[in-house]
């Protein structure tokens, strides 16, 4: 009886089919050794086309200056940096899944971990390029860095918020990355001695640094992993926290809160997370992988959905109240005519941002509904264009009128250039995902045979044979 104390048999296996070991390796290696569908080079060549419209676009920018995009005298941050703090947004569920589901000891996590790690590096890589290339002369981007001795008077300014996002971005890369890396070694061995071309044993022989698979490795290996974790906890709560302090800091109407930092990390995981389900929704039907990303992972990752689209609901409604009560004149004036009135001109775009951020995340009360395939997908979407709208309507209608009238500026609407920089990370984020799955399991062999045992279908039903013999044991006992 004290097996089945282990896991609740009420919640529905992990593993779904008749798995072991081996068939395991086989389903999840197969995408990785199997020769690219017409549907992975269709994606990657659409995907390359994107990441060299970006290229030129970025090269416009630097050759000609940021005159190529729409900036004008109030509006002096745009497209760009709407798009820095998407992107960061959408790099936090990978963390999160890897980190905290971990030291909690989730087993769901193990499904979606791998793939929503590598999509956390590929969402840094291209947010931290909006703010190297709004400096307009890009070339100077290493002023940042905090080396003063060797330039004499000239420091950092360590006062800055714009600094902090260097040190935490660049800190969250390297320690997501480490950490992505780290769970990657016992599969890449696997891939190496399963490999029949040369280059392949040669390839995934190197990047699995000699991995045996001994219990020294898997002691260091699960230490490794407990530390990092540990330090990748306060990066999800501290990045998109100094992210929200470029605004909360400023003494602009809008931005000059103290409710940023908790409703930037809810919106950020929100946004995170329906990104992670719209690419394991697709993954998942191209590679043939539903036994291992089920149902079951779709409806708990629906769940933290429907879970932060109420947080940051509750913190759009509090960010107005407060505006209203505290009866600065200023700050009124940017929520209720700048945002809240439907005949301003970016009106348009608070209610998109209140409607598919606040009320269409709320059809996941129905259990139907979190487990429904086409709605998930559907959702997905319209969350991270809603959580785009959200960044936009921070920072443009906050700052396209200012105190003066007279210096109000003209509609702010995106030229080409800043449309197609947007575009090139796109196709950056997903060239890269379309070579990590190509070259490297999605899943986590290892973890998903670490859960088999106890959240394997098979395995669950022979819980259930057990548990009733136990039953009808006991009851035999009793009556006598």
């Amino acid at each position: 009886m004290a097996l089945l104390k282990y896991e609740s048999q009420v919640r529905p296996p992990l593993v779904e089919g008749n798995k072991d070991y081996h068939q395991v390796s086989e389903d999840i290696c197969r995408p990785v050794e199997a020769t690219p569908s017409k549907l992975w080079w269709i994606g990657f060549i659409v995907s390359v086309l994107c990441l060299l419209f970006g290229v030129v676009s970025v090269t416009r920018e630097v050759w000609f200056g940021t005159g190529q995009w729409n900036l004008n005298r109030t509006v002096g941050w745009g497209w760009d940096i709407t798009n820095f703090v998407w992107w960061v947004g959408i790099g936090h569920a990978g963390t999160l899944i890897s980190a905290i589901l971990l030291l909690f000891r989730q087993g769901w996590r193990t499904g979606v971990n791998r793939a929503a790690e590598a999509m956390t590096i590929f969402a840094v890589m291209c947010a931290g390029q909006f703010p190297i290339f709004h400096m307009g002369r890009v070339w100077d981007a290493f002023f940042t860095l905090p080396y003063p001795n060797s330039r004499g008077p000239l420091w950092v300014n360590f006062n800055s918020p714009l600094l902090w996002d260097v040190f935490a971005i660049s800190t969250y890369f390297t320690v997501s990355l480490l950490f992505w890396y780290a769970g990657l070694l016992p599969d890449l061995a696997t891939l190496r001695d399963r490999a029949k071309e040369k280059w392949r044993k040669y390839f995934y022989g190197v990047a699995s640094f000699g991995w045996s698979g001994s219990t020294k490795h898997w002691q260091r290996h699960e230490a490794l992993s407990l530390v990092l974790a540990g330090l990748a906890t306060p990066l999800v709560l501290s990045v998109h926290t100094i992210v929200s302090f470029d605004f909360a800091t400023s003494v602009i109407p809008g931005w000059h809160t103290t409710i940023f930092p908790p409703y930037f990390v809810a919106g950020a995981i929100f946004s995170g997370f329906a990104m992670v389900q719209s690419l394991l929704l697709v993954t998942r039907k191209v590679l043939h992988l539903e036994d291992y990303i089920t149902i079951e992972h779709i409806e708990v990752m629906n769940k933290v959905i429907v879970l932060t689209g109420s947080i940051v609901g509750i913190a759009y409604l509090t960010e107005l109240f407060i505006a209203w009560y505290s009866h600065v004149e200023y700050e009124w004036f940017a929520f209720r005519y700048n945002r809240v009135d439907l005949s301003s001109p970016y009106g348009w775009s608070y209610y998109l941002m209140m409607g598919c951020n606040v009320l269409s995340p709320q059809i996941f009360w129905f259990r139907k509904m979190r487990r429904s395939i086409l709605v998930t997908f559907f959702m997905s979407i319209l969350v991270n264009i809603g959580m785009w709208f959200e960044r936009f309507v921070i920072i443009v209608t906050s700052i396209y009128r200012d105190y003066l009238p007279s210096s109000w500026s003209p509609y702010y609407s995106p030229t080409i250039w800043e449309v197609g920089f947007y575009i090139g990370t796109f196709g950056l984020f997903f060239t890269c995902f379309f070579l990590f799955s190509k070259f490297f399991p999605v899943i986590a062999i290892a973890e998903i045979k670490h859960i088999l045992k106890k959240s394997g279908e098979n395995y669950k039903e022979k819980m259930d044979v057990i548990e009733q013999e136990s039953v009808e044991e006991f009851a035999h006992e009793y009556a006598h």
